[in-house]
């Protein structure tokens, strides 16, 4: 979890629940605490001191509320899109396509040189995209691991 950027550590709070949710049992996020704090103080022991324990109890305070507001949305956010989804014409979807790439070429001008493939190639990303959104419901734990390597491989 990243912690410099707020942004980042809900993302990964984001792709947490997205993994709990697939949980059957009971999930007791404040016995997390205990259990994660008492592991850190016997790894580092030496160097373990109240700055440490107060800075860690910060942070875990901070993914426990994260996480507790997002429980039993992702089963609803799940249905909602597949729907969403399932109810597109032809002509949404192709809207969808384009407006993927004039939102990113807005918010990103330089991801213009990277994208000089046909519209087919263009629109057959933005499905992916689509696939991958609906995937990373149904899959997390899968869709971290591909989307780690994709962005590997086009480091």
């Amino acid at each position: 979890m990243n912690v410099a950027n707020s942004y980042r550590l809900q993302e990964e709070c984001d792709v947490c629940s997205l993994v709990m949710a697939k949980y059957r049992g009971t999930i007791n996020l404040s016995e997390f605490k205990a259990v994660m704090l008492a592991s850190l103080r016997s790894l580092v022991p030496k160097d373990w001191d109240g700055d440490h324990e107060v800075a860690w109890g910060w942070l875990w305070e901070n993914v426990e509320r994260m996480l507790k507001s997002l429980m039993g949305k992702p089963q609803v956010q799940e249905k909602a899109l597949e729907r969403l989804i399932m109810s597109l014409t032809e002509d949404a979807v192709n809207f969808l396509r384009r407006e993927v790439y004039k939102r990113f070429f807005a918010l990103a001008p330089a991801g213009q040189d990277y994208f000089k493939q046909s519209t087919t190639r263009l629109y057959w990303i933005a499905d992916k995209i689509v696939e991958m959104t609906i995937e990373m419901y149904r899959e997390p734990r899968k869709m971290v691991e591909d989307i780690s390597a994709l962005g590997l491989r086009h480091v």
